[in-house]
C-alpha cells in the first residue's frame, strides 16, 4: 500500500511542483499578472487554480495519513502566490515522507472513517486508496493542469507524468 500511496503522491506532488515552476515562468515571460493564472477556473461553477493544487496536496497527506492509521493534519489554505504553493507542495510533501513503510501493512484491511457531505462513512483503506483518495488527488491534479494548459503553459503528458 505505501507503494502505491505514498511514492504515487510524492512523485506526482514533484510532478505538480515543477509544473508550478514553469506556470510561473509563462507569467514573467508574457507579462501575465500571477493572480490571473492563480485565480483561473475552468468554468465558473468550478474552484480555481490555486484552491486545485492546495487540495491536490490535502488529497496526498489526508490519504496518506488515513492509511498509516493516523488522523490527518490539517493545512491551511492561505496560498496567494506561486511561491506559496510550491510552499505547500513542500509541506505536503514532507509531510508524506513521516510515514514509514511498514506502517502501512494491513492498510488495505484497515478500517478508514472519514466525514463525507456530514456523513461518517465508512470502507476498506483498499477501496478508500481506490476509489476515493487516488481518483480525487488525479482529479485535482489533473483539472490544475488543464487550467495551465488552457492558458498557453508550455506543459505536456510528461511533465505531468513526472518525466525527468
Amino acid at each position: 500500500m505505501y507503494h502505491r500511496s505514498v511514492a504515487v503522491y510524492d512523485r506526482f506532488l514533484g510532478a505538480l511542483s515543477k509544473i508550478l515552476t514553469k506556470a510561473e515562468a509563462h507569467c514573467e515571460a508574457k507579462s501575465i499578472k500571477p493572480e490571473a493564472m492563480l485565480t483561473f477556473r475552468l468554468f465558473p461553477d468550478m474552484f480555481p487554480f490555486v484552491r486545485q493544487v492546495q487540495l491536490t496536496c490535502d488529497f496526498a497527506a489526508r490519504g496518506a495519513a488515513r492509511l498509516a492509521g493516523e488522523d490527518p493534519k490539517s493545512f491551511p489554505d492561505t496560498e496567494v502566490s506561486f511561491a506559496d504553493l510550491q510552499a505547500r507542495i513542500q509541506a505536503a510533501r514532507g509531510y508524506i515522507a513521516g510515514f514509514d513503510a511498514d506502517r502501512y501493512d494491513g492498510a488495505g484491511a484497515r478500517t478508514v472513517t472519514l466525514k463525507m457531505r456530514g456523513n461518517e462513512v465508512q470502507m476498506t483503506g483498499e477501496d478508500f486508496l481506490n476509489l476515493y483518495s487516488m481518483p480525487q488527488f488525479h482529479f485535482h491534479l489533473t483539472t490544475a493542469y488543464n487550467i495551465l494548459r488552457h492558458n498557453g503553459v508550455e506543459v505536456g503528458k510528461g511533465d505531468y507524468m513526472g518525466a525527468a
